[in-house]
């Protein structure tokens, strides 16, 4: 990617602006597209006052086929400049988003989830005509279905507390502070929380990748960018949208890059029991033991164990001791060392660090 074009937004159409830009050079896209709302005259609150909806001269389309050739060329541009590996996440509501997801299957895209952002602080519906919009549904896409797209899915369970996370997030829509406004209105009617794009970044991408938003808008996608060590690039044709973003995007402090790592992805390569018998880290004949200190079992040369007349793997005898169909023999099993009960899963770690130079 030419570094022009990095941690900028440019200023043009998206689509005309996208095929500038070269081939498999990005590696996350966050689209939030015109939603085409189709809304028709104004609308008020009981109490007479209007309501500030979303009347933008950029989400008005003559057709649903005006908008789906506008969806078709503006997504065909993307999935050209995205890395093979590389995801892309579209956000929408139910008046584009099925039409958007129909797209994606048809150019290619290898859809991984639909994910549902639940405002916990929706707009009421002021007409009671139907029940209350409370959602939007976030796609989720890799370029083809042999991608290998990032996912950080250890980090994304520790950040909801040890369980896996589900596929319905509960975040708030913009407001109060965050809200950015210019002489008292919204500088833009559909600001996304930075909660969402915090997440999203924190989920598929690493650090100093590079960002494309193809629809930059009040730029949340930049701030946030910028605020967790990734590139950017975004594309907005409207000077005062892009004025507000810069300002914005100037103000991020970056968190330090120490704090970024995703220490909990890191996997220790396979190492067989066998290798740390052959190795001599463990003996032939040496005795393993319980926690309590209780010997249960021999090391024998083909590195399984003998234990009261039970013979077989660390994993196989110690699932044997406990009366489970299963069991993790590393966890289990002890070893003396200096007068020390040690679990073998350390002296597994000491023969990483010494001969795979981890």
């Amino acid at each position: 990617m030419d570094k022009k074009y990095l941690n900028t937004i440019i200023k043009g159409d998206c689509i005309e602006t996208l095929k500038k830009l070269p081939e498999n050079s990005v590696d996350l896209i966050f689209a939030d597209p015109p939603y085409n709302l189709q809304l028709k005259g104004d609308l008020y609150r009981p109490n007479q006052t209007k309501v500030s909806a979303v009347n933008d001269k950029w989400d008005k389309f003559p057709s649903f086929d005006d908008y789906d050739k506008f969806t078709y060329s503006w997504l065909l541009e993307c999935k050209r400049v995205l890395k093979k590996d590389g995801s892309i996440w579209v956000i929408g509501s139910y008046h584009n988003i099925f039409r958007v997801g129909k797209i994606m299957q048809d150019i290619g895209f290898w859809i991984l989830n639909d994910i549902i952002w639940i405002k916990t602080n929706p707009m009421p519906n002021f007409k009671g005509t139907r029940f209350n919009n409370a959602q939007e549904t976030l796609i989720l896409a890799s370029k083809s279905d042999k991608s290998k797209s990032t996912f950080h899915y250890r980090s994304m369970k520790a950040f909801n507390d040890d369980k896996q996370m589900r596929s319905d997030w509960y975040i708030p829509i913009c407001s109060g502070g965050e809200r950015i406004k210019v002489n008292g209105n919204k500088a833009h009617s559909t600001q996304k929380p930075e909660a969402l794009l915090y997440r999203i970044i924190l989920s598929t991408s690493n650090i100093g990748d590079i960002i494309l938003d193809p629809f930059m808008g009040s730029g949340t996608t930049g701030a946030v960018a910028k605020k967790m060590r990734r590139n950017f690039i975004g594309i907005e044709k409207e000077n005062f949208y892009i004025k507000v973003a810069n300002d914005r995007i100037k103000k991020v402090k970056l968190i330090d890059e120490k704090l970024l790592l995703y220490p909990i992805e890191s996997r220790n390569p396979k190492v067989p029991f066998g290798n740390l018998v052959e190795s001599g880290l463990i003996n032939v004949g040496e005795n393993l033991y319980l926690k309590n200190g209780d010997k249960k079992a021999v090391v024998l040369a083909d590195s399984t164990l003998s234990s009261n007349e039970e013979i077989g793997s660390i994993h196989k005898v110690s699932a044997r001791l406990l009366n489970k169909e299963t069991n993790n023999g590393w966890t289990f099993w002890y070893i003396k060392r200096r007068g020390q009960l040690v679990l073998i899963n350390d002296l597994r770690q000491d023969y990483i660090n010494t001969y795979l130079k981890i």
